[in-house]
């Protein structure tokens, strides 16, 4: 008799360890893999849309213009 009573006493308190801590401690584990694979999603959609927007907005290569024709001569004085 005395050892049921000691092994309801010592299931009753592996119950409660095991839902006052086991299962928070695990569901807790899970929430912050959620939301750190949400957050990651969210970074990497970022930089597609940056990588979209930064190929759409890339400056079209143009010809620098030269200020004067080739073989002009320009002669510029000495300033003392």
């Amino acid at each position: 008799m005395l050892k049921f009573i000691l092994y309801i006493i010592l299931g009753y308190f592996l119950f409660r360890f095991i839902t006052g801590f086991v299962i928070p401690v695990f569901r807790t584990g899970k929430q912050i893999k959620r939301q750190f694979n949400d957050m990651q999603q969210r970074m990497e959609e970022q930089m597609r849309q940056q990588q979209a927007a930064a190929s759409n907005n890339a400056p079209q290569a143009e010809k620098p213009s030269p200020a004067t024709p080739a073989g002009e001569y320009i002669d510029f004085e000495e300033v003392k």
